[in-house]
């Protein structure tokens, strides 16, 4: 019952709307995302497939035959389609104007990001397509990783048996004990740590690469750009291959002392240096080259530049 002391008051007309408003805004919190929380099984060695245009995307591990999705959708997203089987799993966030792929990167979708989690088996094959939502992967030793993002930044660490991971404007972090690694992005920098062996293939257009392997020898290195610089540190198996070309971007190739291979390198108008070697220069027009060899030469290493600088370091 209302006290008789408040039965004849009202609220001024002014204040109505002051009071509504504050209680609209009080209650948007509470719409803003929709919380996630489901459960799939998944065969140990299956496959998870996650695609998630803006928000996040993170992946851990763990040792049920199962898949946990937390997180939360962003205000405006349709849904999240959750499909499959045991055998191969899709997760899609899937937004209003996805389809039309032009309207969505210009800017037509309004829908708020949204956060995946995700905790998937230690083997479970994984692929990861993103736009701009970041994406961390953490504890992965599956057969196959392959990540392809826009602009987010890719942060893994795990044990991958192979990698390909690719961005455009996004940096990449990448920690890997692997024995395949395909790397690539077009502005954003590319860094890559890990105990790595086979092969590893490198690639930027305007990204500086910063590749450290020393605890790791490998049979095949390769590393291209345009203008950012390639710098590599690692260990060549007897008979392996590196092979490091850019155009404007310098090359900085550091390598054991024990190194047993023949060095080549060329340059139309950058510096080159290597232990040793004796640098080679036409009497007319520009250019310069060496080759020299170390310990038995039953590897092979070759660095090319057009305007930018190639050095060797042993140490």
């Amino acid at each position: 019952m209302i006290p008789a002391a408040f039965r004849n008051r009202s609220v001024p007309r002014t204040a109505a709307p002051g009071l509504l408003a504050l209680a609209l805004a009080a209650a948007l919190p509470a719409f803003a995302a929709a919380p996630i929380n489901e459960t799939r099984p998944l065969d140990p060695l299956g496959s998870v497939e996650i695609d998630n245009v803006k928000g996040s995307i993170q992946v851990r591990v763990w040792d049920r035959p199962e898949v946990k999705i937390e997180g939360s959708l962003g205000d405006g997203v349709e849904k999240l389609a959750i499909e499959g089987d045991k055998q191969q799993l899709s997760i899609k966030v899937r937004y209003p104007n996805r389809g039309s792929g032009i309207g969505f990167l210009a800017g037509g979708d309004k829908s708020e990001p949204s956060d995946l989690k995700i905790t998937l088996p230690l083997r479970a094959r994984l692929d990861i397509d993103a736009v701009s939502a970041n994406v961390d992967v953490n504890g992965v030793a599956s057969r196959e990783l392959k990540i392809d993002s826009v602009s987010g930044d890719v942060v893994v660490a795990g044990a991958p048996r192979e990698a390909s991971i690719e961005s455009v404007s996004g940096d990449l972090k990448l920690t890997l004990n692997s024995p395949k690694v395909a790397a690539q992005t077009v502005s954003g920098d590319l860094e890559l740590r890990g105990r790595l062996s086979g092969e590893v293939s490198v690639e930027t257009v305007s990204g500086s690469v910063d590749m450290s392997a020393y605890e790791s020898s490998l049979n095949r290195i390769s590393g291209e750009s345009v203008s950012g610089d390639l710098r590599i540190a690692a260990a060549l198996n007897s008979g392996g291959e590196i092979g490091l070309k850019t155009v404007s971007g310098d090359v900085r190739l550091r390598l054991p002392r024990s190194l047993s291979a023949v060095v080549r390198g060329e340059s139309f108008s950058g510096d080159l240096r290597a232990p040793d070697a004796q640098i080679q220069r036409p009497k007319h027009g520009p250019g310069s080259s060496f080759e020299q060899r170390y310990g038995s030469g039953s590897g092979r290493v070759r660095m090319e530049t057009f305007s930018g600088d190639a050095e060797l370091a042993l140490e």
